[in-house]
Order: structure tokens, then C-alpha cells, then sequence
């Protein structure tokens, strides 16, 4: 395939930032198209919407070479495109249930705009059977237009997305279009990769149910490891056996901790959930998964709740907010839905994390920002950390003792050296770790 094709690339948020700038370091002319004019400006200047290792350079370098730029005009940017990517990030409330609106309202905004044989490839995270209305959508404004439309399900993780772009496990191509699948996979013939042909639904559904796994692993060992917490086990070594096992596998979520978060996977357990109601069939498994988590992300306010009894009038220290390590953006974040939680209760807060996005911090008004993590310990009763960053575990802890009104510790993460911590003097309650 000529490598020279030009590709247009819809909605940039993290998603489409990094499939714009991938695409065009593969040797493709892409524009980028997002609605937010402050967005495409930041991005005309190599700066993205949120932090991504390695994403700045790697824009800047593709801006440089002329293979990529961003724009808010839609119109302009589908002329003489082979392909369109829809990369929008799809909405979700405060319940985990997707909202679609703007996807099928850009849907109709492209039926008006796109030219024949040209192929949609949507890898916005959809509920089943969202990319045939967007097709219908698009075909009521032009029944003559003539596209070819896929189903190519993102795979990319917060922290770890160029690389994950660049060698996927596998890369699922699903239309009900045999010309369409050839078309998508000559796109993705430089990225070597297992490819997997399916029909369009399937496509959707293979994204849903390795989620759903995910959320149901994550699910199991936090309540293994509230067990274990009860009667004096170590979960994190349970954990580590269980991945030995040739019929588990070694990389997979066993991780005792907190539980998982809005946006993602709460997101695609929510879309079976209703696809069950719609059908009339009782999701049971995936309805337990979303109530284990529901309590497991209540855990923080348990463990103050044994130790202080009340809340009221406590000074929390929270290192680390954003949504994990290796990531600026707050959305949908943990550690704000446990700062509402304490606060709600009675607590002060006090809060630190080297990358988060400064403008979503200000946004909320709950707690305390701070400029580093000692000044979030000076005076607390607890310190509670609460994403993984590296750097956490350099700390001068005996300085934080000393600053901390109660050495009390929690660790969220399981991050921490529990036998020093406590050798140390601290109060020390991890996840799972029987103490």
C-alpha cells in the first residue's frame, strides 16, 4: 500500500493523539480533526491533550516531517482521505452508562462529507451494534454514498499506548464486508501482528467480553484478598501462585488493591448489563463483579473507620490521583471518588501526584493540592497512597514520620515494603497482606 495515502483521524483526545501521531510515523499523510479549537491549537504545536510518554516528541517530530496536522474543519480534512478513523472518546455518566450522542451526531456530520469508496474505521470504544447505526446514520444523508465501514477495537493502554500501537497482541478487523476487511487490513499490513477477520458485531463484542474478563479477574482478587486480611493471609503471594499456574495466566489483573475504576471497564460491564435486560437474560456473574468492586473501591474509608472509629476532623494525606501511573488525566480517577467518599465523611484532605493535569485539579474543590508529597504528610493522620508511581517508593520515610501527626500508612497499592514500614514504626495496612 502507498504509503503516501492520506488518512483522517476524528476525535482527539487520547485515543486519536496517539493513533494520529503512530499512523503518520508509519509513513502516512494524517489529518486530525477535533472540535475543541484550543485542542488543535495545543496540537499544532506539538503539545497534547493529556500526558503520554513519549507522545510530545513523537507529534512534534511528525509535524515537523509534514506528515501530520489537526484542524477543526471536518470538511476539508475528508477530501481525498482513504480512510477515517473515528477515535472519539465515548462519554460515560456518573453510573458508567455510555452516552452516544455526539458519536452518531458526528456520524451525520460525515454523511454529508465523505467520498465514495471510502473506508470508516471506528476504534471508539461502542457498545454492540453502535457501528450499523452509525452506518445507517450516515447512509440517510446520502443513500448513493458508497463506504465500506469496520469495527477495529482500540487496544491501547494509559502509559504504555505508542508501544502497544506499534506491536499489538493482535489486531481484530471486523466487518460484514469481505472487500472492507482486505481494505483494513492492507492499512494495517506494516504492523506486525496477528490479524483476526470477523463480522462487524463480533468485533464489538471481542472488546466487551476482554473487559469484562479483566474487571471480573480484578473483582475475584480483591475478594480473595479481603479474605485473607480476615483470618492473617497474604493475598499478593496468593496472587503470585495463582500466576505460576500454566491454566492462569502470568500476566493477567491478579493484583490485590484497589478495584477498577469508571470509563473503561465498569463501562463495557454496563453495556452488557443492559444488552442482558434487553434480551431478557440475567447477567449474574457480571452483575456480582460490578457490586465486589462497588465495596472493594470503599476500602480506604473502612481501614480509617477501624483504626479512628469516626472521620470527622482527620487529616488524610492522598499521594497519587491521576487515573494510574504513566498518565496526567484525572477523568473518571479512583482516588477522586475516594476523596468524595472521605470528604462526605467528615475529612480534610490533603493531595500530591507528580503528572496529574493541573486544570482538572483546580476543577475540584474538595481537597488540598499540594507541591509535593511531604507537605501533604506534615500534620495528617493518615497517608494513603493511592497510585503506583516509582517514585513513591524513594521517599524519605523517616522524614515523613516526623512530619505526620499519626504514622498511620495505607497502602492502596501494595507498592510498599510492609516489613520495613512497620520495622520503621508505621501503622502499616496494605490490601490483602494480613496486617
Amino acid at each position: 500500500m502507498s504509503a503516501g495515502f492520506k488518512i483522517c483521524v476524528v476525535g482527539i483526545w487520547h485515543l486519536g493523539s496517539v493513533v494520529s501521531a503512530c499512523l503518520a510515523d508509519l509513513g502516512y499523510r494524517v489529518i486530525g480533526v477535533d472540535k475543541d479549537p484550543q485542542r488543535v491549537k495545543d496540537l499544532n504545536k506539538g503539545v497534547p491533550p493529556l500526558f503520554e510518554p513519549s507522545l510530545a516528541e513523537l507529534i512534534t517530530k511528525n509535524l515537523e516531517s509534514k506528515r501530520l496536522s489537526y484542524t477543526t474543519e471536518l470538511d476539508s480534512a475528508l477530501k481525498g482521505a482513504k480512510y477515517v478513523l473515528i477515535t472519539s472518546d465515548t462519554h460515560v455518566d456518573a453510573k458508567d452508562e455510555v452516552d452516544l450522542s455526539e458519536i452518531f451526531k458526528t456520524s451525520a456530520e460525515l454523511g454529508k462529507y465523505l467520498e465514495d469508496g471510502l473506508t470508516l474505521i471506528v476504534s471508539s470504544q461502542v457498545p454492540v451494534g453502535t457501528c450499523e447505526k452509525m452506518a445507517s446514520i450516515i447512509s440517510s444523508q446520502r443513500s448513493s454514498l458508497s463506504f465500506g465501514v469496520a469495527c477495529v477495537p482500540e487496544n491501547l493502554r494509559l502509559g504504555q499506548a505508542i508501544e502497544r500501537f506499534r506491536h499489538p497482541e493482535m489486531i481484530v478487523i471486523g466487518s460484514d464486508s469481505i472487500a472492507t476487511q482486505a481494505n483494513v487490513e492492507r492499512l494495517f499490513s506494516v504492523i506486525q501482528a496477528p490479524k483476526l477477520r470477523v463480522d462487524l458485531k463480533t468485533a464489538e463484542m471481542i472488546k466487551h467480553a476482554i473487559n469484562a474478563y479483566l474487571a471480573t479477574s480484578i473483582s475475584f482478587i480483591n475478594e480473595v484478598a479481603n479474605l485473607c486480611d480476615e483470618v492473617g493471609a497474604d493475598a499478593v503471594k496468593v496472587a503470585e501462585a495463582m500466576r505460576l499456574d500454566s491454566r492462569i495466566s502470568h500476566r493477567g489483573p491478579l493484583r490485590p488493591g484497589l478495584g477498577f475504576s469508571g470509563g473503561t471497564l465498569a463501562r463495557d460491564l454496563r453495556v452488557l448489563q443492559k444488552l442482558g435486560e434487553k434480551v431478557g437474560y440475567r447477567t449474574h456473574l457480571i452483575n456480582s463483579v460490578l457490586k465486589v468492586n462497588q465495596q472493594q473501591n470503599r476500602i480506604v474509608v473502612r481501614k480509617l473507620r477501624r483504626i479512628h472509629g469516626s472521620l470527622q476532623n482527620l487529616t488524610v494525606g492522598i499521594l497519587g490521583l491521576t487515573y494510574k501511573a504513566g498518565t496526567s488525566t484525572l477523568r473518571r480517577s479512583m482516588s477522586l471518588e475516594m476523596i468524595r467518599d472521605l470528604t462526605d465523611n467528615g475529612a480534610r484532605v490533603k493531595a500530591y501526584d507528580p503528572k496529574a493535569d493541573l486544570r482538572e485539579v483546580q476543577i475540584d474543590s474538595e481537597f488540598e493540592f499540594c507541591s509535593d508529597p511531604y507537605a501533604v504528610a506534615s500534620g495528617c493522620d493518615a497517608l494513603v497512597f493511592m497510585t503506583d508511581w516509582p517514585e513513591f517508593k524513594e521517599l524519605d520515610f523517616s522524614r515523613i514520620k516526623l512530619l505526620m501527626k499519626k504514622p498511620i500508612v495505607i497502602d492502596a497499592q501494595n507498592m510498599l515494603d510492609t516489613e520495613r514500614m512497620i520495622r520503621m514504626g508505621f501503622v502499616y495496612l496494605g490490601v490483602g497482606r494480613g496486617v
